[in-house]
């Protein structure tokens, strides 16, 4: 695992940096004294692990943490205050530690950070070549993720859109966003989920795929821009 520092005061960078060197397997990727340099420093090197306070100048760690969206590394919160745990944890963070930080509780956030971050790969394995089966006509077909360029709904049934066709399956929407895994598709709107990695162009607030325009709702739009980290 390597973690990235984030802190705006130099001693409690200092502080950590000394805890991380006791964690056999635990590397310190860099560090920041302030949210604006982690973003920046995340989008240049992607870590496994961050080490971050909450109030800092310019930007919180909370609002670090909404900016960095689905694909941010693990978090665990470092502050001096108690009243931003709640909040903290409702954004889905391996952990909270109030300041000073003991060794024996980072050790305990530090297994907590690790446990997480090993289910998250093994999930990404899992997905690598994986697929679904569906019923197309009389026969039962496996098809593959990396087949499906987007999904919509029709009423009761989804179709399911490939480079040469596509599978209309008696389904909501709901139950095939379930099936399919996060790191490869997003939902952009109430009837249509997509596959990054698929997307062509966006023009006029529709995505291209496969040349064929999909509508993207306002709803879903700050998602996808983060999603897509727009240059």
């Amino acid at each position: 695992m390597n973690c990235l520092i984030v802190d705006d005061n130099k001693i409690a960078r200092t502080t950590l940096k000394q805890l991380v060197a006791q964690v056999s397997d635990l590397e310190i990727a860099g560090e920041a004294a302030g949210a604006l340099e982690a973003s920046n420093l995340l989008r240049q090197q992607p870590v496994d692990l961050l080490l971050l306070d909450i109030e800092m100048e310019e930007m919180t760690g909370l609002e670090l943490t909404r900016l960095l969206g689905d694909n941010r590394p693990v978090i665990i919160f470092i502050s001096a205050k108690k009243e931003y745990a709640i909040e903290a944890f409702e954004l889905n963070v391996a952990d909270y530690i109030i300041k000073p930080v003991q060794p024996a509780r980072f050790l305990q956030a530090i297994d907590r950070a690790r446990e997480i971050i090993a289910s998250n790969q093994q999930q990404l394995n899992v997905h690598k070549d994986a697929f679904l089966f569906i019923r197309d006509s009389n026969v039962v077909k496996r098809l593959g993720f990396e087949e499906i360029l987007y999904a919509e709904a029709m009423g009761d049934y989804v179709k399911l859109h490939t480079a040469k066709k596509f599978y209309a399956v008696h389904s909501p929407l709901k139950t095939v966003e379930e099936r399919l895994p996060v790191q490869q598709f997003i939902r952009v709107h109430r009837s249509y989920i997509v596959a990054v990695d698929k997307i062509d162009s966006v023009e006029q607030g529709a995505l291209i795929i496969g040349g064929k325009p999909v509508p993207v709702a306002d709803a879903y739009r700050n998602a996808l821009n983060k999603r897509l980290n727009v240059l």
